[in-house]
């Protein structure tokens, strides 16, 4: 028993003595991912999905959360007359920007990366709209969208000058990119943007019309709210100004008489074709006219880009403009007095190869460098572009 007990202290002594470190030395720590590869970067195809890795909150319910500029999603597609599935727009949009980032959102056509204006730019999530009753999810929008165009401005130095003169109440207010959803997701928006701006022009980037009074089988006055018929909604209301105008349009009509009721609504329109008839340039200078210098509302069904383009959404329309086209008509608008802007029917479970969502997504860049911009950029004189002649 007494040899077993020597034996075993010897065991023990041996195992001590074989770890017992040398003074001087330390016991080396094993390295971390910060002090080896640095921060946790989000790649183009990782991260927390949020509009061009943008900083995201929940700004409904995040009275602290401020911004000068948000992006807001309003998944609701129960006011659609044929395909569904524009709840899932935001999504969809969010994802086509994965590859787009503030640290490299310079774009040459516009000659400004958005993120760099000074202006404080935000994520603020999705409104939780109710897919069961219209008449609530409507309501919904409209507290969500007031709620955050109340809010105060992030910069404490003016950004945009132009919008205290434009409010009632003489102060800057938040401006809203707003990511459909379906169209008639802008009823609940005008109906916000009267409390602070008044009557609004609106450009209405469409294949379709979108004023008419009513769907056959209408027996409610609820259901006269659809994505073809809120803007008469919007007239009667008084939210919109007669200085208002569709452009891309090509939908069959009832006959001239929808032509007529439309100017009766405050339109104007430029067809699709009118772009071969007459190029970007004179379109341009069409819509520039026709607003003036009124407060400005864009709202923009990605039907208005030929569907062999953008197949992702739930009325298509043969014959459309392409998204380079649309991209040179939206550059031009710049410095017009826009208080919001839309982009809208965005439908991805008809998408192939995500090519709407990413359109979708590019273009909402374009919004945010419109909003930036006084007015329509100017082509760069770069070393190896095109020399340009003198007029």
């Amino acid at each position: 028993m007494v040899l077993k007990s020597i034996i075993q202290l010897v065991i023990y002594s041996v195992v001590v003595f074989a770890h017992q470190v040398p003074l001087g030395d330390t016991v080396e720590q094993p390295e971390t991912w910060l002090s080896k590869y640095g921060p946790q970067i989000d790649q183009p195809f990782s991260g927390p999905l949020s509009f061009s890795h943008l900083p995201y909150s929940r700004c409904l319910e995040d009275e602290s959360a401020q911004f000068d500029i948000a992006v807001l999603g309003m998944p609701f597609d129960t006011g659609t007359s044929y395909r569904p599935g524009a709840r899932f727009g935001p999504y969809a949009i969010r994802s086509g920007s994965r590859r787009q980032r503030e640290a490299r959102g310079y774009s040459l056509a516009w000659a400004n990366n958005p993120y760099e204006q000074g202006s404080q730019i935000l994520d603020c999530g999705d409104v939780p709209v109710i897919p069961f009753d219209n008449v609530l999810a409507v309501d919904q929008m409209q507290v969500a969208y007031s709620t955050l165009l109340d809010r105060p401005m992030a910069s404490h130095q003016s950004v945009w000058a132009k919008g205290a003169q434009l409010a009632k109440d003489g102060r800057e207010h938040p401006r809203i990119v707003t990511l459909g959803g379906d169209h008639t997701i802008v009823l609940p928006i005008l109906r916000a943007l009267n409390k602070v701006y008044g009557p609004v022009s609106v450009i209405h980037f469409d294949a379709h019309l979108d004023t008419w009074n009513g769907y056959p089988g209408t027996v409610s006055e609820q259901s006269r709210i659809t994505h073809g018929t809120f803007f008469y909604v919007a007239n009667e209301e008084g939210l919109v100004s007669n200085s208002s105008i569709h452009a891309g349009i090509r939908c069959k009509l009832m006959g001239l008489g929808d032509i007529a009721n439309d100017e009766s609504v405050g339109f104007h329109f430029i067809t699709s074709d009118d772009i071969d008839d007459y190029g970007v340039p004179a379109i341009i200078k069409r819509i520039r006219e026709r607003v003036g210098d009124t407060p400005v509302y864009l709202s923009l069904d990605i039907d208005v880009i030929d569907p062999g383009l953008a197949p992702a959404t739930g009325t298509p329309e043969a014959g459309g403009w392409t998204s380079r086209e649309l991209k040179r008509i939206i550059r031009g608008l710049a410095g017009l007095n826009f208080v919001g802007a839309d982009i809208v029917e965005v439908a991805p479970v008809y998408d192939q190869a995500e090519i709407t969502g990413t359109a979708a997504a590019d273009l909402v860049h374009d919004f945010l460098s419109m909003f930036m911009s006084q007015s329509p950029p100017i082509p760069h004189a770069l070393p190896g572009t095109w020399p340009r002649d003198e007029l």
